[in-house]
C-alpha cells in the first residue's frame, strides 16, 4: 500500500461476467499485475466494494446501475466492453469521483460495414431476391444506384464518423449530426431539414435524455416516402410503435434495426412482420475475433491506469459518451 492506494500486486479487478455460452475475457497477461475475480448479477453487490476496478463485460446487464453503493468503498474505474454506457449510469455513478471509459475503437469499422451492407441490401433489393430463389421464381426487377443518394446519419461519435466515410466511399452524399455544430458536423436543429432530404436516414447516437424517443411519429413523418432508416444506436432512441405504422402505411419505403428497447425481440413482437423491416439480433459491430478485441482494449487501458498515465476513453458521465468529437 503506497499514499493509500493499493500497490499493482495488491489492485482487484472485478469482472461482471456474462451469462454462458458468453466466455470471460482473456485476462492472462494480467497474471502479477492484478488479483482478477469474477463475479455475475446475483454476486456483485457484495463484491463491488472490494474492488478497485470493475470490467463490465457484461455490457447487457443493467446489475451495476442496480447495486452500485452511494457511500463508502467503490471502484475507482469502471470499464464497459461496449460503446454505450446507458446500462450501467445512475445518479449515484455519475455523481461520484469514480472514472468512467468505454470500448470506443473497437467497434467503428465493423459497424459501418454493416450499415453499408444493409444500403445495399436494401438498394439492390436483395432479401426479395432471397425470397425469390426459395420460391424458384424468376422475376427481373430494376433496383436502385445508390451512388448520388443523400444519407443522414445522427450521432458525430467515431461510429458516425466511420459509417460517413464508408457511404461516401459508395457515392453517397453524407450528412452528419450531433449534439452541436461544428466543421464537418451539423447541429441538432438541423435534423429535420436534413431527414427530409434524406434517401437513408441512419441513426448512430447515444441514448441520452435528450435523444430518447427521438425518431418518433412526427420524425418518421419528415422523411420522404422513398427513404429507409437504419438503428445501430440504442433501442431506445425509436419508438417501435411509431416505425411499424410508419412501414404500415408506406411513410418510409423501408427500415433495418439491430438494435431493440427489448432484447432479445420478443416473438410475438409486430416488428418481426413489420412490412419492408430487417430485423439483426444485435450483431452489427460483432465479427470474429471482436470479443478478444475488447479483452486485449481493457488490458491496454488497465497498463495505462496502473501506470499513472491518464486514461483514454473516458466518458463525460453527465453526458453519457466520450466527448470532444
Amino acid at each position: 500500500m503506497r499514499n493509500g492506494v493499493p500497490s499493482v500486486s495488491e489492485t482487484t479487478v472485478l469482472v461482471l461476467d456474462a451469462a454462458p455460452p458468453t466466455p470471460p475475457p482473456r485476462l492472462g497477461s494480467l497474471a502479477g499485475k492484478a488479483r482478477v475475480e469474477h463475479a455475475d448479477a446475483t454476486t456483485l453487490a457484495g463484491r463491488l466494494p472490494l474492488a478497485d476496478v470493475l470490467l463490465v463485460w457484461d455490457f447487457t446487464s443493467d446489475a451495476v446501475r442496480r447495486v452500485w453503493p452511494g457511500e463508502g468503498p467503490r471502484p475507482r474505474w469502471v470499464h464497459t466492453a461496449s460503446a454505450g454506457v446507458d446500462h450501467l449510469m445512475c445518479p449515484e455513478l455519475a455523481a461520484s469521483d469514480t472514472v468512467v471509459t468505454n470500448a470506443r475503437g473497437v467497434f467503428d469499422r465493423p459497424i459501418a460495414e454493416y450499415v453499408a451492407a444493409l444500403v445495399l441490401a436494401m438498394a439492390k433489393d436483395l432479401p426479395h431476391t432471397l425470397e425469390l430463389q426459395r420460391e424458384r421464381s424468376w422475376r427481373h426487377r430494376e433496383t436502385q444506384r445508390i451512388a448520388g443518394t443523400r444519407a443522414c446519419v445522427v450521432g458525430s461519435g467515431p461510429i458516425g464518423r466511420a459509417i460517413v466515410r464508408m457511404l461516401k466511399g459508395l457515392g453517397i452524399i453524407t450528412a452528419l449530426v450531433g449534439r452541436t455544430a461544428r466543421p464537418g458536423v451539423h447541429g441538432a436543429d438541423e435534423l429535420d431539414r436534413l431527414m427530409a432530404r434524406a434517401d437513408w436516414v441512419v441513426c448512430a447516437a447515444p441514448l441520452t435524455d435528450d435523444t430518447r424517443g427521438m425518431f418518433d411519429a412526427r420524425r418518421f413523418g419528415v422523411m420522404q416516402p422513398s427513404a429507409r432508416f437504419i438503428n445501430i444506436g440504442r433501442g431506445l432512441l425509436v419508438v417501435e410503435a411509431d416505425l411499424v405504422e410508419a412501414l404500415s402505411k408506406r411513410w418510409i419505403a423501408g427500415a433495418a434495426l439491430d438494435v431493440f428497447e427489448h432484447e432479445p425481440l420478443p416473438a410475438d413482437s409486430p416488428l418481426w412482420t413489420a412490412p419492408g423491416l430487417l430485423v439483426s439480433p444485435h450483431m452489427s459491430g460483432d465479427t470474429v475475433g471482436w470479443r478478444d478485441e475488447l479483452g486485449a482494449q481493457f488490458v491496454g487501458l488497465y497498463e495505462e491506469w496502473a501506470a499513472g498515465r491518464p486514461l483514454t476513453n473516458v466518458v463525460d458521465k453527465e453526458r453519457g459518451y466520450v466527448p470532444g468529437h
